[in-house]
């Protein structure tokens, strides 16, 4: 297993819609465990394939104290959400250090496929809810800034782009 690389905003490769994973294999099987390990050790609790530069349908989460109740969703799509909202302070891996709000459905239902290929459904409640879609929308090339105001989002580019010229 191996630690990858997490891309940080405002990276263009970021804004890549990922592709529909097609091989069930042990590559499949290997960027699983070398993205969760990357997850667990960075800390957190959910990351997409797009941020780590594979831009490919797949996600991994665990939103356990434990840290031992990995979920694995490969080209997932929501098959329903509910009225009901959640407004959660959100913060991403590819975002360090910046937490805003962002209200999404409380309630979704996912549709997805396993490392071997078979087919699943899991309805997702709270949390996960949230965790799911948050990284669901880095698959469409999508970073939860972008649920924030303008000036918000202006702002944390500027950080992010003062930062890259300090460490260069």
């Amino acid at each position: 297993m191996a630690l990858l690389n997490i891309i940080e905003y405002p990276d263009p490769r970021l804004k890549t819609v990922a592709r529909p994973v097609t091989r069930f294999d042990q590559r499949l099987t290997t960027l699983i465990e070398d993205m969760a390990q990357t997850m667990y050790a960075a800390p957190g609790v959910g990351l997409a394939a797009t941020q780590v530069d594979v831009h490919e349908r797949l996600v991994v989460l665990d939103i356990s104290e434990t840290k031992d109740q990995l979920h694995v969703f490969i080209n997932p799509e929501i098959v329903w959400t509910s009225e009901e909202t959640l407004e959660c302070e959100e913060g991403c891996l590819s975002v360090p250090g910046v937490y805003d709000a962002v209200t999404r459905p409380a309630k979704v239902r996912v549709r997805s496929q396993q490392a071997d290929g078979s087919a699943y459904e899991v309805e997702c409640v709270g949390l996960l809810s949230v965790c799911v879609q948050h990284e669901m929308d880095h698959l469409d090339g999508k970073v939860f800034v972008e649920y924030l105001s303008a000036l918000k989002q202006s702002r944390i580019r500027t950080r992010f782009k003062k930062r890259k010229v300090k460490a260069a």
